[in-house]
């Protein structure tokens, strides 16, 4: 299990990257420049390849093996940093924005094939909760060490330092995959059925609508689907505007880096593992019910802050406290909501399990990156306090709807038992 969690923590690591360059150090230098939130928010469309993804999943699905996957991807990773080296992001910044779309898009082919190799090695309620938090971990851990670490340092490293380091990390990311033992067993299960996935492959190919027909009917699926969708929605847009509010107010890019980037992803990491722990013990339901509920209670608190202007050090470390806690509850819910997702996954056929995993990750995404988009917008149009109130009444809505699928709908206990081991 030790050998899962290390391999599956490693990977999602380096594909948490990109992520963490976008989301915090791409926003920061952005306002710091004198853009508008409404151009800021805009920026997530280089996040695109990951509502693509689930077009090309059932190549990656049936095509060669996850380690032949996950070896290339890594390596194109590596590549493209090295090449963004040459960069200066003052006179090349749409080259910038060029490298982050790659990044991204190597990022999304790779996170289908760790998917697939997931729903495949991880057995039991156990090893799917510590599984999901090794991925939820490792992905924040990535973002932490490149919109945080990096961050803090860019001003004396230098742009082209940075991502020379990167190239390493990922370089050597990729020579630990090619040897990696616990993809073996994977290796010869491809290699056995390759004869009936090509059977099959021909046909699903012709008929596209059967692929999508099985998906859906997947049991849970249009529970899970509307779900992923709208989970994060109120949450989505405070964590994006909140740090900006501060950075028009109340704290330097400096400041901002390294209690944003840094002590609440921490308090985030923190959440995602706790997660994984918490569902070795208890019924993931009854969680999420009092997650949700506080994760709304939590968004109170921070609305609040939003009447106070004038910079003070009480509100200062009352901004910290709040950051920190809507992170450390974001964390355990995220772990929580990738475990409802592979559970649900594990129910369709070996054949499809990576296309559906990689279709409620797509949706997942969708809803985060859509919202994320439009929330400047909104706090450009209506204000800061309107635009949060606005999030708040998103995030009680979801906390409603959780609260009466685990009485009435999809996640009632009997739904969730334990996968065979």
């Amino acid at each position: 299990m030790n050998d899962k969690l290390v391999f599956l923590g490693l990977l999602y690591f380096v594909q948490g990257i990109p992520y963490g360059l976008q989301s915090s150090l791409l926003p920061v230098y952005l306002r710091g420049a004198g853009h508008s939130l409404t151009r800021i928010g805009f920026t997530k469309i280089l996040y695109f390849p990951w509502v693509l993804k689930v077009l090309w999943a059932p190549f990656v699905d049936r095509v060669g093996t996850k380690r032949r996957w996950l070896v290339g991807t890594v390596s194109g990773l590596a590549l493209t940093c090295l090449s963004s080296a040459a960069l200066a992001p003052e006179a090349h910044i749409w080259g910038v924005a060029a490298t982050l779309l790659a990044m991204n898009t190597l990022a999304s082919v790779q996170d289908i094939a760790v998917d697939g190799a997931a729903v495949g090695l991880l057995k039991g309620r156990g090893e799917l909760g510590l599984g999901n938090s090794a991925q939820v971990v490792g992905y924040k851990a990535g973002s932490v060490f490149a919109g945080g670490g990096l961050l803090a340092v860019i001003d004396v490293a230098g742009w082209s330092w940075m991502f020379m380091l990167l190239t390493f990390v990922y370089a050597g990311v990729a020579l630990f995959v090619w040897g990696a033992p616990v993809l073996d067993e994977e290796t010869i299960r491809g290699q056995q059925g390759e004869g009936s996935r090509r059977a099959g492959q021909g046909a699903d190919a012709m008929r596209p609508w059967r692929v999508w027909k099985k998906l859906l009917a997947v049991p849970g699926t249009p529970w899970t689907v509307l779900y992923v969708l709208t989970y994060k929605l109120g949450e989505q847009g405070a964590v994006t505007m909140f740090p900006l509010f501060l950075l028009d107010h109340h704290m330097t890019a400096r400041e901002l880096g390294f209690w944003n980037g840094v002590i609440a992803m921490g308090f985030s990491i923190c959440g995602s593992s706790l997660g994984g722990l918490l569902l070795a013990q208890f019924s993931i339901g009854a969680m999420m019910r009092r997650v949700f509920v506080l994760r709304t209670v939590s968004m109170v608190f921070q609305s609040s802050l939003l009447t106070v202007l004038e910079p003070s050090p009480l509100l200062k470390g009352m901004a910290v406290l709040s950051m920190s806690v809507q992170h450390f509850l974001g964390g355990l819910i995220t772990t929580l909501t990738f475990t409802t997702m592979m559970h649900c996954t594990q129910r369709a056929e070996e054949s499809i399990q990576s296309t559906h995993y990689s279709f409620l990750a797509t949706l997942e995404v969708l809803g985060k990156l859509t919202f994320s988009a439009l929330a400047g917008c909104v706090v450009d149009w209506f204000g800061f306090q309107v635009a949060f109130l606005f999030f708040l009444t998103l995030s009680a809505g979801t906390a409603l709807h959780v609260w009466t699928a685990t009485f009435t709908g999809a996640l009632r206990e009997h739904q969730l038992k334990e996968q065979p081991k």
